[in-house]
């Protein structure tokens, strides 16, 4: 649900710091709503992201977005249109104030060609990024719209961050009618009535 990359983080910041005098990677600020990524746009920077929560989505024709995941601390975007030479596939936007180190395309494949710990990190990334894929799809058939809902609820008071109904129902695939009545359904049977910050939010959102 919120995937993070720790290796991976680890490794970019002791290359930031002590590796890259020239300092062709950049650390980034983005605040809360900014929208670092665009669908269709061409590819110039991979990013990492070092602190912070960002959504990674896909606008329809028809208005609606539909969420993929949200990542964390040590995931990476751009990679794949990177490689492919392909415009950006989906929307990276900022949930809450985030930092990012940003690599620019052409210093992106010379860290493949020269730095083998760096090929092999990117290859485990894209490796479990694959595995997690099959295992959302395998979750939204085999659990319920409120095991997921309440994951959602979860995440925001562990991790100190809010997520708006819309995005929360964007991820579910579903409508926010329907949201909003799942979220109804989950306080009226008391599911958080032994933890106070879920049942705070429950109430705030319903």
């Amino acid at each position: 649900m919120l995937r993070t990359n720790l290796t991976f983080l680890s490794f970019i910041e002791a290359f930031y710091q002590e590796q890259d005098p020239d300092r062709n990677i950049v650390l980034k600020s983005f605040p809360a709503g900014f929208r670092f990524v665009e669908q269709g746009e061409k590819i110039r920077n991979i990013y990492i992201v070092n602190d912070g929560i960002t959504k990674c989505f896909i606008s329809e024709e028809n208005g609606k977005d539909f969420i993929i995941e949200f990542l964390g601390k040590g995931e990476v975007v751009g990679e794949l249109e990177a490689i492919k030479k392909i415009d950006c596939l989906c929307n990276v936007e900022a949930i809450s104030d985030v930092t990012a180190y940003a690599i620019p395309d052409h210093f992106f494949f010379k860290l493949i060609e020269d730095n083998p710990a760096f090929t092999k990190i990117l290859l485990q990334e894209l490796s479990t990024r694959i595995i997690q894929t099959s295992s959302r799809a395998s979750f939204q058939q085999l659990y319920t719209l409120e095991y997921g809902l309440i994951k959602l609820l979860k995440l925001q008071t562990e991790e100190h961050v809010s997520i708006s109904k819309e995005d929360m129902a964007a991820y579910l695939g579903i409508s926010v009618r329907s949201f909003n009545r799942a979220l109804h359904q989950l306080k009226a049977k008391n599911t958080f009535e032994n933890d106070d910050n879920l049942k705070k939010l429950l109430s705030r959102l319903s």
